[in-house]
């Protein structure tokens, strides 16, 4: 069965997008700790898809953190903060993502804190600035 990641990867659930290639895909988290958090997946062919990032092959890796690189540069001039950080945690959804977080402060990357609310219009815009949409 595809994981929601995938359903979105293909269109069958709606995302705010940020960023897209033949082999990634960019989308702004519906659930942020901070505006600009984005989620960065490899898209997957056929029906292997994998949840741990540590299984990819070292090729995917590299090219994944590349593409994370490029939207985690973006974001920094589009969002005021001192750094993007990269959280790879891999257990809410069971396909490899990586979270690209705006942060001041290490605190900012606290899970259990209540996560930023943004209308569908802000995260559209947000999507726009950094270079997808809706």
């Amino acid at each position: 069965m595809a994981t929601i990641f995938t359903r979105i990867i293909d269109g069958e659930i709606p995302s705010y997008k940020v960023a897209e290639d033949e082999r990634f895909y960019a989308f702004l988290d519906i659930n942020p700790l901070a505006a600009g958090h984005t989620l960065v997946v490899p898209k997957f062919v056929a029906d292997k898809e994998l949840d741990y990032i540590f299984d990819l092959d070292d090729d995917t890796l590299g090219a994944m953190m590349v593409f994370a690189k490029k939207v985690a540069v973006r974001i920094k001039q589009v969002v005021d903060c001192k750094r993007v950080a990269v959280v790879v945690l891999g257990l809410e959804v069971p396909h490899v993502h990586i979270h690209l977080i705006p942060i001041d402060s290490e605190a900012d990357v606290d899970f259990h804190r209540p996560r930023v609310q943004l209308s569908p219009e802000q995260f559209s815009a947000l999507a726009c600035q950094l270079g997808g949409q809706k």
